[in-house]
C-alpha cells in the first residue's frame, strides 16, 4: 500500500510504501520540508514500520531540494528514539552529496546513536546493504 502526505499547497512531500517482499519501509521525500512536513512524516513511517513489524527503513531525500537542518537536534534527539521502540534497527539513506540536503544527511550519519545507520548516493547500493539486514532477520 502506499501512502502520500501532501503539504499546504497540496504537493506530495513524502510517500510511504511498505515492502513486504524486502522486509522494510520505502520513504520518498520531495521539494522543500519544513519541521511539521518532517514531523509529520516521520511519524507516519515510523508507524507504518511498527504495523508492519520490520526493522528497516529505506530513506530516498535524492529529490528534496534545501537542507532539513532546521529539524535536525529534533530527529536526533525525539524521533530517533522513537523509531527505536518502534522496531527501527538499520536505515539507509540515499542522496545526493555535494547538496544542502546530503550536508544534512551527513551530520544526521555522524551524530546519530539510536540505531545502525549508513548514507549511500546510489539506490542499488543502498537497497543491498538494507536486504544484508532485513532479509536476514526475516529468517530468524
Amino acid at each position: 500500500m502506499k501512502q502520500e502526505l501532501r503539504n499546504a499547497f497540496g504537493k506530495v512531500f513524502l510517500t510511504i510504501e511498505v515492502d513486504a517482499r524486502n522486509r522494510w519501509v520505502h520513504v520518498n521525500w520531495t521539494g522543500y520540508l519544513t519541521a511539521d512536513n518532517i514531523r509529520t512524516g516521520a511519524a507516519a513511517y515510523t508507524a507504518a514500520l511498527q504495523r508492519a513489524g520490520f526493522s528497516c527503513v529505506l530513506n530516498d531525500t535524492r529529490e528534496v531540494v534545501a537542507s532539513w537542518g532546521h529539524s535536525l537536534d529534533w530527529v536526533l534527539g525525539d524521533w530517533a528514539p522513537t523509531a527505536v521502540r518502534a522496531g527501527l534497527r538499520h536505515f539507509a539513506m540515499v542522496t545526493v552529496p555535494d547538496t544542502l540536503a546530503g550536508s544534512t544527511a551527513a551530520d544526521f550519519y555522524t551524530n546519530l546513536t539510536a540505531f545502525r545507520a549508513e548514507v549511500f548516493d546510489d539506490m542499488e547500493e543502498a537497497r543491498n546493504w538494507l536486504r544484508s539486514h532485513s532479509l536476514s532477520r526475516g529468517l530468524r
